[in-house]
């Protein structure tokens, strides 16, 4: 976990705490210096119980008065004690970017369920309230920690989903550009919706506004963005099921958030509306852009909309990675102030508008790619492209890997989605070195390595580098070995429950998760998040039983039995660090163990030069195309927010000219 202690406190607070901490030591330490202890010898008839009970009243007043800002503090630490746990390395970019005072919205992509507030609230030397789902803050645990963290329920429409009577399609005679007519069959508007209500369809998460019902059986979709995508993706003129969203008045949510905002807090949205574990961002609510808008003319305020890229890696695992960006704020243009007080399509024009450009800041702080496939391709093309033994910052991964992702996304539109063979027979055999890496179990730092098996293998002596891998090896294995054994023992009676019951409840959640959500692909967007939960229940639950069972069957003295009791979590975090430690060493063993195996071992020993030729290619490739990238190639510094704008134009320009074709 990198800037932790800045992220709590200031350096200078930091400092400050350490100075009167070693100063209140030295008083109690030395009577002729505790400035009670003189006071009382002044004041013979005064008790030392007046003062400490003078002293106990202002304590709890003090608490009291500020009970929030402590819960929240007090929760803030305990969810940095779960993130340095639960995760290997946190590392921030782009804390600058953050106002210091005043009303701050921050808008982050939801990649990895209740994971992401801690993330941001943990990085951020702000106090974040969040919008949390009423179906979120009804959960038990869940609730508690989202109220300790100031949060503000939301009641969500899809949260209150049912399925509608009968099955609908499109009416053949459906010509006016403002509405979709629809008919049904079998179903009963009249009794199910009303004006105001959405409706979706199969497979999709676009929930569509009813404009008019005229009968149990007729009635009109209002067209708005995605509108009329989401009808051309469904088999119409064949009628499929729908479900019924009903309206949800958020009229008391945007008063709260409004207060907030007008005295100067800050509010984090995760725009698209729930988590899920897609490699690009869902269509974004226009919800943002409401209290933007409204906060500018209530109170004449034009709030910063600062977006946060939250960027896992191996999001569902333990001990994972993650790089948290803060980008450049994005602010209201004041003149569409007027506009959007006309209301009407001059309101819902500069709504989306401005939500367009968050989505664009948005994209600006996390690496956006089509598919799963396409991101192992920009993750292989970035490993192989990077110099050897230099080990980049995150700005610096965050940036390279935009850069691949971005002149991905231009070069397929220059081509019209139709690559030339030469670029598809790169693509496929980088995806085919990273799956034998996968099924070989070892990573492409590691092929380097691999280099030093033709010096063994050559008829002459072994070479001085040689001699010292060896003596490596050996070092990895005596390491090994003596981690193993301390975490052993910790390990198994301490961690090992919990992880099993986690891993097995995590599961069971993710799956309920992926059959009840419309844009989840495995759902491992929620399994980490549930691991935690199911943890900060079932750790307590079992240090407690482990106290019960010292307790009635052993001869403990108080005393012995607080410091063993008391030493739970220093050996259940000390055993996870030492089983990290020892992960490490079988990786970096795993190849030569593999060696072993005949089959295997002539496949590690062809890596080397697959990983050299791919690499000679890929940057060959690169020279060839990225002059016509422009800026993408050349350019040291680039302007995220600006790039992510012209590719969506791009998109946008293509898809409107193959539209003109067809």
């Amino acid at each position: 976990m990198v800037e932790k202690r800045e992220s709590m406190l200031s350096e200078l607070d930091y400092t400050k705490a350490q100075l009167v901490f070693f100063y209140i030591i030295v008083l109690l330490s030395l009577d002729v210096l505790n400035p009670v202890k003189i006071f009382l010898h002044v004041f013979p008839a005064i008790a030392p119980w007046h003062i400490a009970s003078l002293a106990i009243g202002c304590m709890v007043y003090t608490f009291i008065v500020n009970l929030r800002p402590l819960i929240y503090f007090s929760t803030k630490v305990f969810f940095h004690s779960i993130l340095s746990i639960f995760f290997n390395d946190v590392q921030v970019v782009g804390r600058e970017n953050i106002p210091k005072y005043g009303p701050v919205l921050f808008t982050a992509n939801h990649a990895n369920q209740f994971m992401d507030g801690l993330m941001i609230m943990c990085t951020c030397q702000r106090t974040i309230s969040y919008l949390v789902a009423e179906k979120s803050w009804n959960r038990q645990v869940i609730g508690h920690l989202a109220w300790a963290m100031g949060g503000v329920p939301v009641k969500r429409a899809q949260d209150s989903a049912k399925k509608g009577a009968g099955s609908i399609t499109v009416a053949a005679e459906s010509s006016d550009d403002d509405v979709v007519h629809i008919v049904g069959k079998g179903t009963k508007f009249s009794t199910e919706l009303n004006v105001g209500d959405k409706i979706r369809f199969p497979k999709s998460a676009l929930g569509i506004k009813v404009a008019n019902i005229v009968n149990d059986e007729i009635m009109c979709l209002k067209v708005e963005d995605g509108v009329l995508d989401a009808v051309a993706a469904q088999p119409f003129p064949e009628y499929v099921t729908f479900d019924i969203l009903p309206h949800v008045d958020q009229k008391d949510v945007f008063k709260n958030v409004l207060d907030k905002l007008a005295s100067g807090g800050t509010i984090g949205i995760f725009p698209e509306g729930g988590s899920h574990d897609r490699t690009d961002l869902l269509p974004l609510k226009v919800g943002v852009a409401l209290i933007a808008y409204s906060e500018l003319e209530k109170d004449g305020i034009s709030v910063p909309i600062v977006p946060v890229g939250l960027n896992y890696f191996r999001a569902h695992r333990f001990r994972g990675k993650a790089t948290v960006e803060f980008g450049s704020p994005t602010y209201i243009e004041p003149g569409t102030l007027k506009d959007y007080q006309k209301g009407g399509a001059d309101k819902r024009r500069v709504c989306n508008s401005l939500l367009t450009r968050i989505e664009n800041s948005m994209r600006s702080v996390i690496v956006s790619v089509p598919d799963y496939e396409t991101m192992q391709v920009i993750h292989a093309a970035r490993r192989l492209y990077r110099e050897d033994g230099i080990r980049q910052t995150a700005e610096e991964r965050q940036d390279m890997g935009r850069r691949f992702a971005e002149g991905y996304k231009r070069m397929l539109l220059s081509v019209n989605g139709e690559p030339p063979q030469e670029w598809l027979d790169l693509q496929s055999r980088l995806l085919a070195y990273q799956k034998e890496l996968t099924a070989l179990g070892i990573r492409d730092y590691q092929v380097v390595g691999l280099d030093y098996e033709e010096a063994e293998l050559g008829d002459g002596p072994p070479q001085g580098e040689t001699v010292l891998h060896r003596m490596n090896i050996v070092g990895h294995i005596t390491h090994l070995l003596f981690v193993g054994t301390l975490a052993a023992l910790p390990a198994i009676f301490l961690n090992l429950p919990v992880g099993l019951a986690s891993r097995i409840y995590s599961n069971r959640r993710r799956k309920a998760a992926l059959a009840a959500s419309k844009v989840k692909v495995k759902g491992y967007d929620v399994m980490l998040s549930e691991r935690v939960l199911c943890s900060i229940i079932l750790v307590p639950t079992l240090w407690l039983t482990y106290a019960a069972l010292l307790f009635f069957f052993t001869n403990l003295d108080g005393p012995s039995m607080a410091v063993c009791v008391t030493s739970f979590p220093l050996f259940s975090y000390w055993s996870i660090m030492a089983a990290e430690s020892g992960m490490v060493d079988v990786k970096d063993l795993r190849p030569y163990v593999m060696k072993l195996i005949p089959s295997a071992r002539r496949r590690l020993t062809a890596l080397p030069a697959t990983r050299k030729a791919l690499r000679k290619d890929l940057r060959k490739m690169i020279r060839l195309i990225g002059p016509s990238l422009g800026e993408l190639y050349y350019e040291k510094q680039l302007d995220w927010q600006k790039i992510t704008l012209e590719t969506r134009k791009m998109t946008s320009s293509t898809e409107l000219e193959s539209k003109k074709d067809e």
